[in-house]
């Protein structure tokens, strides 16, 4: 998020629509997948990951679009993950130089060039202070470090060793301090002004904190007793994230939020209606308790079929919502699914 626009990720490709809301327009159209997209300090350039080549690099834009630059060239996956302070050199995380499941922070000029290792073991995200001598970051992804993530989200109330916690590194001296916390998954980490804010759910469901380095103290800004936020990020004066799929806004000034409508008006093949075989799709079937019929998945449809002669049955034909995992009533007379 800039002073003006927010650029998100939706099918593939990223998008950008008016801080207040309104109909999206869609600044990539790659075959592959371009996601995570991080505006530079002067809100003018975007930097992002992208498959264009066939491979996942960091690329760079204009912020109000146009033609991608690569930025890496990495056999192994490099993902946008931020900027430093001035602007000149782009963050990304990388296993380039990993002997396991674990990342590295490097960052990058911003017009190409050799990628440098910040000086810690391992991490997943960071932010650098406003006078760059500092940095809060991950070591760990909370268990959810994929081949193509969209977003971070750590396991619902996982509570084991790979929980994610934060750090926030002295980049002179590397000593380092810790944000406190017991057990929880502490992630999405963004450093405004003199304070660190970041994603937590250390009191139920994931939501947004406030750190303060001077004083200790962490402060609840969103109750939350709904669905995760799933991913945020800072921008002048607001910080905008996601939550069930919506997209909302923060104000640091008022410490109020409000939802930001947004239309997509686009041909997109996913939502068409269109005639598909969905054959190998079919998963999570389950036989009725008089053993008559069956109820299944499939390409996000609830369907029933018969076990012997008769019609297969779509329950749900909706095909702009997810339906999974289908189950029978004890009785056979009703059926219940997660719906997304």
């Amino acid at each position: 998020m800039n002073k003006t626009q927010i650029v998100f990720s939706y099918s593939g490709d990223l998008w950008t629509v008016n801080r207040k809301g309104g109909t999206a327009v869609r600044l990539t159209s790659g075959a592959g997948i371009e996601n995570l997209p991080v505006f530079s300090p002067d809100g003018e350039t975007l930097a992002f990951t992208g498959e264009y080549d066939g491979n996942v690099d960091v690329y760079t834009m204009p912020a109000a679009g146009g033609v991608p630059k690569r930025i890496t060239y990495h056999p192994g996956a490099d993902y946008a993950a931020g900027w430093t302070p001035d602007g000149q050199r782009i963050l990304f995380r990388s296993n380039r130089q990993s002997f396991s499941r674990y990342t590295q922070l490097f960052s990058v000029a911003k017009d190409g060039g050799l990628a440098e290792a910040l000086p810690l073991p391992m991490a997943f995200s960071g932010a650098y202070s406003a006078d760059g001598k500092q940095v809060v970051y991950a070591p760990l992804d909370g268990g959810q470090f994929g081949p193509t993530p969209e977003r971070w989200v750590a396991w619902k109330r996982y509570r084991g060793g790979e929980a994610s916690y934060l750090w926030i590194a002295n980049l002179t001296d590397l000593s380092i301090a810790k944000i406190p916390r017991t057990d929880s998954n502490d992630i999405n980490p963004m450093w405004i002004g003199d304070k660190i804010y970041f994603l937590s759910d250390r009191n139920g469901p994931m939501t947004l904190y406030r750190y303060d380095p001077s004083t200790k103290a962490i402060t609840e800004l969103i109750k939350n007793a709904g669905a995760d936020i799933r991913f945020a990020s800072a921008g002048p004066g607001a910080i905008v994230y996601e939550q069930f799929g919506q997209i909302g806004i923060y104000d640091l000034a008022s410490g109020k939020t409000h939802p930001v409508p947004i239309d997509i008006e686009a041909d997109l093949n996913d939502v068409r209606p269109r005639v598909q075989n969905v054959e190998k799709e079919i998963r999570n079937g389950r036989v009725s308790p008089t053993g008559v019929r069956a109820v299944f998945e499939a390409h996000g449809e609830i369907l029933t079929a018969p076990l012997v002669n008769g019609d297969i049955r779509n329950l749900t034909r909706t095909p702009g919502v997810m339906e999974r995992t289908p189950a029978w009533s004890p009785a056979a007379d009703h059926y219940a699914w997660e719906c997304r």
